[in-house]
């Protein structure tokens, strides 16, 4: 069995941590260097549920998308919700190790997995990475669809492939508008409208899409824009970066058994969508 040093090096491999923006928190958080791993869990949140899950599955080391410390902090207090955690990883000899905007940007990266799930085709990045002469690596994808499809038929792939949620997928613009490209972006999109337009396409997927952006985008042209959960965009990264791991594993001849969470970390529980009325609000009887 390969030691968690070997194991990191091949992640820092994927996703090198000197390509993280300067405010991220990326790499290994916990763990000791010199134990052997044989079981790695994927996950996009770090939280005690996911910890748990770990536990219970046995995992030797858990990759997480999000930071567990993204600003800085004077305490691991196990009365703390982030404390606790850190407790929980040691005490069980749990590994967390965490790949953020150096995955956003990979190639492939967290938008290549999101194309992926709805069956697009990447044509480029949204935003390149000046640092990458083959013009692969970047924030966000452009894609073309195999096929024409309707604003509400993209939605409704996208409801179905991604994993479900309390809030689905919300849609601003044309639903029976013709989408022939689209570009999409893993978790927080609404500061890439400028590359968006530039970029030319037809719709643009991602989330945590905010009332006043959204509105301008609408007002400068035609796009169509679709809003799905944060966790959910990213989740299928997960998926790859698992998948990328057990590949490094073969060739390797580590045996190592790498495992996906289903678990559903949104902090989303439900929606209630407001009743019909037949006047305006606030409107006089």
């Amino acid at each position: 069995m390969p030691r968690l040093s070997e194991v990191i090096a091949a992640l820092d491999d994927l996703w090198p941590a000197e390509r993280a923006e300067s405010w991220d928190a990326v790499g290994t958080v916990v763990g000791e260097p010199d134990r052997e791993v044989s079981r790695v869990l994927f996950a996009v949140d770090p939280v005690q549920e996911i910890v748990d899950e770990a536990v219970k599955l046995g995992a030797d080391l858990l990759v997480t998308h999000h930071p567990l410390y993204l600003r800085g902090t004077t305490t691991v207090s196990a009365a703390t919700f982030k404390g606790r955690v850190v407790h929980t990883l040691i005490k069980n000899d749990i590994a967390l190790h965490v790949a953020h905007t150096n995955a956003d940007t990979a190639d492939p990266g967290v938008s290549d997995a999101l194309a992926g799930a709805l069956d697009l085709n990447v044509v480029r990045p949204l935003v390149p990475d000046p640092g990458d002469p083959a013009g692969r690596r970047g924030l966000g994808r452009v894609c073309e669809l195999p096929h024409p499809l309707t604003v509400r038929e993209l939605a409704a792939r996208a409801a179905e492939r991604l994993p479900a949620t309390a809030q689905g997928i919300r849609v601003a613009g044309d639903p029976e508008a013709t989408v022939r490209t689209v570009a999409v972006s893993g978790g927080s999109g609404d500061s890439l409208f400028d590359h968006v337009r530039a970029a030319g396409v037809d719709a643009f997927l991602t989330a945590d899409l905010r009332h006043h952006p959204v509105s301008e985008a609408r007002a400068h042209s035609p796009l169509a824009l679709l809003d799905a959960a944060h966790w959910a965009t990213e989740w299928p990264w997960c998926e790859l970066g698992a998948a990328q791991l057990d590949e490094i594993s073969d060739r390797n001849g580590w045996d190592l058994r790498v495992h996906v969470s289903k678990t559903v970390t949104d902090p989303w529980t439900a929606q209630v969508a407001s009743a019909p009325t037949s006047s305006a609000m606030g409107a006089p009887n």
